[in-house]
């Protein structure tokens, strides 16, 4: 469950003068209300792999919270329609209720997305039952085993359980599609996997636009879109300091002020240069992160090489406290059993994303030999990691607010 009391991350700052002008201006006049359809300009789309649906490249990402109603009127106004919750989120009684709200045929315009946990695969299928029941739907578009991950289920992506567990779930007509997500170290190996074994629809991945060609998880995109594996962006923008973004950004792709682009803007459109990625997840906290990417979706055009480059560089300058590409090499530098990418990542959401409960309670199930960092030599993780995380500086913000 999410901590509903949990500060918000207030972008308003981030906001350029051109971009709030022009975005969404058909829900401005009455903020929060739901346009007809028929009105509405649906914001660019790209096909989800081989599953023959298209899907907006700028996904709704949602949690519990009492303003999700209004975003989600809001969202819709603006032209998402792709919609992702979890059973964790404690956000599908409220996607629930937005839908029974609005006019019939609204659920039909969207890709609705959610997920679960499991101890086994087949084991999905039971839980996909208690999803439609949360959603009270009788079916959603794209069901995701949640957070896949740990060694001794490397083998899941290509097994014949859940080869059976998805054609069965498919049968019954309740998901159209089945995945899963992933922000393991050993995401790479999880989608390599999925490619060989030909069966998985979409994977939900930690993602960085900025992997070395020979990076592992690089070539396991390229081996899951070369099979016609959806791939959906998450925590891309998540972990960057917002006053250090704010700074570096403009500091080093002075480009991006010349579009009229904010900082995060800049980041979508690193993200969406990449044309492998069918759509990016996204959580909105509030209206002007709202109008912001929305934005960003329709002026969307591919970033020169010379951008990205420049992107990168902003961010390594900033004080990031998660590292979308992290593979373990942080930990395997520091010579320690803690999971020093699991940790950072869980006080971003707590941090930055507020999700507050979610992350004390995350951080409380994990092996207590991968939350302890004492004796890790932390110059040599911030050394190893891609992204140059200052471990020492993090680590002990994670033991004061999380343990």
């Amino acid at each position: 469950m999410l901590d509903n009391g949990a500060p918000q991350v207030n972008r308003r700052g981030f906001l350029q003068t051109g971009a709030a002008a022009t975005a969404l201006t058909m829900a401005s006049a009455t903020p929060g209300l739901a346009a007809p359809s028929d009105k509405v300009n649906v914001l660019p789309r790209r096909p989800l792999g081989k599953t023959g649906v298209d899907v907006t490249i700028l996904n709704q990402g949602t949690w519990q919270a009492a303003s999700l109603d209004k975003l989600l009127r809001m969202g819709y106004a603006s032209g998402i329609r792709y919609i992702d919750t979890a059973k964790s989120y404690g956000s599908e009684p409220g996607v629930a209720k937005f839908f029974e709200s609005m006019p019939a045929g609204t659920r039909k315009e969207y890709f609705l997305v959610t997920k679960d946990g499991a101890n086994t695969p087949r084991q999905l299928i039971d839980q996909l039952d208690h999803r439609l029941a949360a959603l009270r739907t009788d079916y959603i578009d794209l069901f995701f085993l949640h957070g896949i991950g740990g060694r001794d289920r490397l083998d899941w992506p290509k097994s014949k359980e859940f080869k059976e567990t998805i054609a069965a779930i498919k049968k019954s007509g309740k998901a159209k599609f089945v995945g899963f997500s992933c922000h393991d170290p050993l995401k790479a190996q999880f989608l390599q996997a999925a490619a060989e074994g030909g069966f998985v629809d979409a994977i939900m991945v930690a993602y960085t636009p900025w992997l070395p060609a020979d990076h592992a998880l690089n070539k396991a995109l390229d081996a899951c879109h070369k099979a016609g594996i959806g791939l959906i962006s998450m925590k891309q923008i998540g972990g960057a300091n917002p006053p250090d973004l704010l700074n570096q950004v403009p500091k080093h792709v002075p480009s991006l002020k010349e579009k009229g682009l904010s900082p995060y803007q800049g980041l979508l459109h690193a993200i969406w240069t990449d044309e492998r990625i069918s759509s990016s997840c996204v959580s909105m906290r509030n209206t002007d992160q709202l109008r912001e990417n929305v934005h960003a979706a329709r002026v969307f055009e591919p970033l020169k090489q010379a951008e990205m480059k420049q992107m990168h560089d902003a961010l390594l300058a900033c004080r990031m406290t998660l590292c979308a590409s992290c593979d373990g090499s942080c930990s395997r530098a520091a010579g320690t059993d803690a999971s020093l990418g699991d940790l950072t990542r869980l006080y971003t959401y707590y941090d930055q994303y507020g999700f507050r409960g979610e992350a004390r309670d995350l951080y409380a199930a994990m092996d207590p030999a991968h939350r302890d960092w004492s004796g890790a030599d932390l110059e040599a993780a911030r050394q190893a990691c891609p992204n140059k995380l200052n471990f020492a500086e993090i680590l002990p913000e994670v033991d004061r607010h999380l343990a």
